[in-house]
């Protein structure tokens, strides 16, 4: 039995993790809208075009706002009340939907607007992500991040199991008008709660002195800032260059599925839905572990023995026979969870050590270096695939997944992440620009 000191703490800490969770599912809620309505557009664009250039051209316009507009995005954020940024970029979004709701029901929609809605939300995506990333750690305990970053592990695999065949359910029984006021329904669910509930919002990090005394930086300064701060972080530029090699490897995987479906293991579409959905399944798994578990003490070596599975798992989906179907659904699986495990503390690590202040501007410039690899990867993995076959990419990628892992291990800048940054490794510009030292104290918004 608890006692009585112990209770009353227990109370406490559920009470001062109300606002996030309160916010955290409203975003979930509207997260689950957007992505059913998202399946919708894309299905749209498929019937009404029949063009995979068209499809891809969507791809390019849903990746490339986050990628190219990403840097700027995290100075932003950094810059404007937190709060504010999220409920603007999700009322864009929500506005933008209705917009195309109303020209659904006129009959005057064209092929341009899907594609600007499909921007306006890639937009949104790269101020509310890296927004809601950097509230995170002010809102909740430094040890239980991990635990929140499994849950939203969780999240993401449970809505690519749910959200894709329940949007194709209602592509066939609704209109485009009314799954259209589905997503600016549940956008509601996020957008409400943000005029209720305080975000914690850090002091800025201010680099010159006015003639009144007041601190004010430029834009352009507080870019130089973000950069430098990484540049300066040997732990964090080897954490930059494993995201950016692991995404080339592993980000064609999903278009050369239904290849290695069709070629060699001679199956059809419901085996294709089937390794999907095992892939979503594992990382469900591994978002429940790692919320019930919260990985090991040290959790950079959670996520080192997340890619190491991650790796195996991906070769044996290539190495599978085409007799042995079951085993390479075993193999996503594995690979889905280890998603989970390797991905999850990784973000606790950067909310627990990276300055509240500049936090916008380090997940969006490592999200963009990572994202960047996309295009990149899926030029290469196409023609790679035709000269050697498709499972040669899936078992050289699991083979160079395993090696950059291993790599972790015996990497000391990257053992030591979690010790925060060393007085040598403090950038030359914040001692001689900043007027006044990196702060991380926390100021109600």
């Amino acid at each position: 039995m608890n006692s009585p000191i112990e209770q009353k703490t227990t109370t406490e800490n559920r009470k001062s993790l109300r606002p996030f969770f309160t916010l955290w599912g409203g975003q979930a809620v509207s997260l689950f809208g957007s992505q059913m309505v998202q399946f919708a557009l894309i299905w749209w664009l498929t019937k009404a075009t029949g063009s995979a250039t068209i499809l891809a051209a969507a791809s390019l316009v849903g990746l490339l706002p986050q990628v190219l507009l990403g840097p700027f995005a995290g100075v932003l954020v950094d810059r404007w009340p937190r709060r504010w940024v999220m409920f603007v970029a999700d009322s864009l979004v929500a506005l933008a939907s209705l917009v195309l709701a109303y020209l659904f029901w006129s009959g005057a929609v064209e092929i341009w607007h899907v594609f600007a809605l499909l921007f306006v939300r890639a937009l949104g995506g790269a101020f509310h992500w890296p927004a809601m990333q950097a509230s995170t750690p002010l809102m909740v305990p430094a040890e239980q991040l991990t635990r929140i970053q499994g849950l939203n592990q969780m999240l993401q695999g449970g809505m690519s199991i749910v959200a894709a065949p329940l949007g194709a359910l209602l592509v066939s029984v609704l209109a485009m008008p009314a799954l259209l006021m589905i997503d600016v329904t549940t956008a509601l669910f996020a957008i409400v709660p943000l005029l209720f509930i305080v975000v914690p919002q850090p002091k800025k990090i201010d680099t010159a002195v006015a003639a009144d005394g007041t601190h004010k930086t430029s834009f352009w300064t507080d870019m130089r800032l973000g950069f430098r701060y990484i540049l300066s972080w040997p732990a964090v530029l080897m954490l930059m260059g494993m995201a950016m090699l692991i995404n080339f490897l592993l980000t064609p995987l999903a278009a050369l599925q239904p290849l290695l479906i069709t070629q060699h293991f001679q199956g059809e579409a419901i085996h294709l839905g089937v390794l999907e959905a095992a892939f979503g399944l594992g990382i469900v798994a591994g978002g429940i572990l790692l919320g019930v578990w919260g990985g090991f003490q040290k959790r950079v070596y959670t996520s080192l023995v997340g890619l190491v599975g991650l790796g195996i798992g991906i070769f044996l989906l290539g190495l599978a026979p085409a007799t042995m179907f079951w085993l390479a659904v075993g193999s996503a699986l594995l690979a889905g969870s280890m998603i989970s495990l390797t991905n999850g503390p990784l973000m606790a690590i950067l909310q627990a050590i990276v300055d509240p202040a500049m936090q916008g501007r380090v997940f969006t410039l490592l999200n963009s270096a990572a994202m960047a690899m996309s295009p990149l990867s899926l030029i290469v993995a196409g023609p790679f695939a035709d000269a050697f076959g498709v499972r040669t990419w899936f078992m050289m990628g699991g083979v160079l997944t395993l090696v950059v892992a291993l790599t972790g291990f015996v990497n000391r800048p990257l053992l030591g992440i979690e010790n925060g940054r060393t007085p040598t490794e403090l950038p030359d510009v914040l001692e001689s620009e900043t007027a006044v030292p990196l702060v991380t104290a926390v100021q109600p918004e």
